[in-house]
Formats: C-alpha cells, structure tokens, sequence
C-alpha cells in the first residue's frame, strides 16, 4: 500500500479524501481534430483535505510548465470580469493613492485584461504571466509584461531590479501554484516596506455550501478557506487586515495584505468576523467535508436523469462556453456529443477545437443562431446572468437554458 502525500504546505501527510471525481484530462488540453486518434493522457481527479491545516488539494501529476504552456484562457472574452476588474482599479487607485510614482505588479496577469485599467490612469504596472503566448498578447497591447512563473526566484530578481511594488494583484492565481510556501514568500520579498497586496480565490466555504464540484480540476491545485489563508500568510511575514467577500467565481474572497510589522494598516473588523463565521461553519471540522462526496453524486445523477428524459423525447442540447470547469463537470458525468451536440465559446482560441476526453466540438457563438436546440447548457454558470441576457434571442424559437450546478435548474 502506498503511503499518502503530504499536504503542500504544512507537509501532514493527506489520509482524508474530500472528493474522488475519477479520472480526468487537463480540463484546457483542448484538442486540434487531427489529435482525436490519439492517445489521451487522463490522472486521477482525487481531492484531499489536510487534518491539520485543512487545506483541500490535488497532488501535482503535471508540471505547471506543461500546463500553462500555449495556454488558451483569455481573460478579456468576459464581460462582466472586466467590469469586475475596470472597478477593482478605481478602487485600489484611489484606496492606496497610486499615482505615477507607483508600481503596480499583477501575478497572472493574464492578457492585460486588469492591467489596462491603471495604465488608463497614468499608474505604472508590471505583468507577471507564465503563458507566453498570453504574455504576448497583453504586450501588443501595451502592457508591460514578463514570461515567467512566479515564486522566491522571480521575485528576487525583479526586486534586484529596482521593480518593487506598491500593489501587488493576485487574482485567481493562488490556486493554481503547486509551490504555495515560495509563492506567499515571493510577495513578501516583492513588496515595498509599506506596499499592500490583494489576493483573490474562490472561497472553500462556497465551494462545498454550493457543490461547485466542476471547480476542482488539475490546473487548481488547492482551495482555500478564510482560516488556512491566514495561516499560509502568517507563516511569511504577512498579516490579512482587511477581506471582502465577492460574487465572482460563485463566491470568491478578497484579502488585503500587508506585512506584518506594518503598523500603518489597522486590522478591519471583517477579518474577526470572516473567522468566526468560518469556524461557526465547521471549516476546522473534517465532518464538514466529509459529505461532500455524496452532494457531488446527487447532482451527477440529477443531471444525468434530465439529460436522459430530453434524449428520449426527442430534444436537442448545445452547451455554452468551453471553460476549465465544464471539462470536469462532462467527463465526471460522462456526457459526450451523445447528450451534448456541441458547445460554443467567444474565444476565438478556442473555437474549432474539441474538448479534452469528451471530443466535443466548439463553435462560434453564431452556430446556436444556426442549428436552434431546444436547451442550452450554461457551462460557467457562475456567468449565468451575463450569458442569459447575452443569448435572450433563443427564446424565439423555444429555447431554454439549463444550469447544471449545484442542481439542474431550467430557465424559459
């Protein structure tokens, strides 16, 4: 028998499952039709909780070299995260007093998507993105950035650099780090005397209070509650003095940081009361994930009972959207083009590409204009709203959509 792995950043060794969803391909290893015969590499999709830090994470299978290389999420496809970020930076500017003489670093950055907002306002940034090809892309733009992972390495040399920063944006990134210790102690070395930074991930306590199962994937590496962050902060010379809960994501957390012996940032009251919720909620009781596995059963059967009963009376299904979070939710499930035509996506990136281990093909948004299928499955149902109001023209013809989580929900 096989000893269990250690927990990535306290090192117990993991003997608690959270959930085992099977085995899975790299949910963005989307495929190129002359890839279809191929052979496709699947690893297990095994969520473990740590006892005693009460991180819940995947083991590393694949490099993140291999993983974010020719990487084809593109942030700016979605409007409402533009609008999330266009309002992060009028609020950060004006917060933190960012003028011309700061400097503003984004880990992840992505295809400037955020970046954009403060160059707008005259502020200096500074993109760190692992993805050349994205890196690329924010350049043409006019974003400064930099092709390289992010840990005590890079950080070293952009602070031998002269290249310290005032803020540091870490949105969504934190989650998909296998070195989370040396990540948390880059941006301390990163940071200025006086600098704060903000990270942002999706909240544990959402995830498992809504079964946002579909999250977990290989390129998420961890999920993290309130209580574990402040651990992984503390351990490092960093204190969180200020959190706001968000809606992205289907519920997200904000933490400020700062270091800990900057006394010029008092600790808010929502940190207190963020704390005593989480632990009011059982985050630091292994029971509150113990149930978790059999809400993920519950809702495969769910949709897999609604997708049978259309079949069988004759109803076509087109999905929407191509995102990570659809790859687990289609090959857990194990619905293929037999339940699901095809899906569409706005990103050009994608489109013409087929799924990873369902082979399911993906096609500009037009094609629903086209073929008119009785329901549309909103894949990023955390952008439901946005995508309803974006496709309200399927209702013509009698269309519906369809939300698969936490539970099947239909809406004319």
């Amino acid at each position: 028998m096989t000893s269990p792995p250690n927990c990535r950043f306290c090192e117990e060794p993991l003997r608690h499952t959270f959930v085992d969803l099977g085995m899975s391909p790299l949910s963005n290893a989307y495929l190129r039709g002359d890839q279809l015969n191929r052979m496709e590499p699947f690893y297990p999709l095994h969520a473990r909780v740590c006892s005693k830090c009460f991180l819940v994470q995947l083991e590393e299978f694949e490099k993140p070299e291999n993983i974010f290389s020719g990487y084809a999420y593109f942030s700016s496809y979605s409007e409402s995260w533009l609008r999330h970020s266009r309002e992060y930076a009028e609020h950060a500017t004006k917060r933190f007093h960012l003028d011309r003489h700061s400097l503003v670093v984004e880990i992840g950055s992505n295809d400037g998507y955020l970046l954009q907002y403060f160059l707008t306002k005259g502020v200096p940034v500074l993109g760190v993105e692992p993805a050349q090809n994205v890196a690329d892309v924010a350049r043409s733009r006019g974003v400064p950035t930099v092709a390289r992972f992010f840990g005590r390495g890079t950080a070293t040399e952009l602070a031998a650099e002269g290249r310290c920063a005032d803020l540091i944006v870490a949105n969504n990134v934190l989650a998909h780090v296998p070195d989370l210790n040396g990540f948390v102690q880059g941006l301390q070395l990163l940071l200025k005397p006086q600098g704060i930074v903000t990270v942002e991930f999706p909240h544990l306590l959402r995830l498992i209070e809504g079964g946002q199962f579909d999250t977990i994937y290989h390129e998420h590496f961890s999920y993290i509650s309130f209580c574990t962050a402040e651990e992984l902060f503390h351990k490092h010379g960093l204190r969180i003095f200020d959190v706001d809960e968000l809606p992205t994501h289907g519920g997200s957390l904000r933490l400020y940081v700062a270091h800990a012996d900057n006394e010029t940032v008092p600790q808010n009251s929502s940190v207190a009361q963020l704390r005593r919720q989480e632990i009011a909620a059982g985050i630091r009781d292994l029971s509150k994930y113990a149930g978790f596995a059999e809400k993920v059963r519950v809702t495969k059967r769910s949709l897999l009972q609604f997708l049978l009963e259309a079949k069988n009376s004759g109803k076509n299904l087109a999905g929407y959207g191509a995102p990570a979070k659809a790859n687990t939710l289609l090959n857990y499930c194990g619905i293929g083009s037999d339940f699901m035509d095809y899906t569409v996506d706005l990103n050009p990136h994608k489109q013409n590409l087929f799924l990873p281990g369902t082979h399911i093909p993906i096609y500009s948004p037009e094609m629903l204009r086209k073929t008119r299928p009785d329901y549309v499955l909103i894949l990023p149902w955390n952008l439901r709203e946005e995508i309803v109001e974006q496709l309200a023209e399927i209702r013509q013809w009698g269309g519906r959509f369809v939300i698969p989580v936490p539970k099947v929900e239909i809406i004319a």
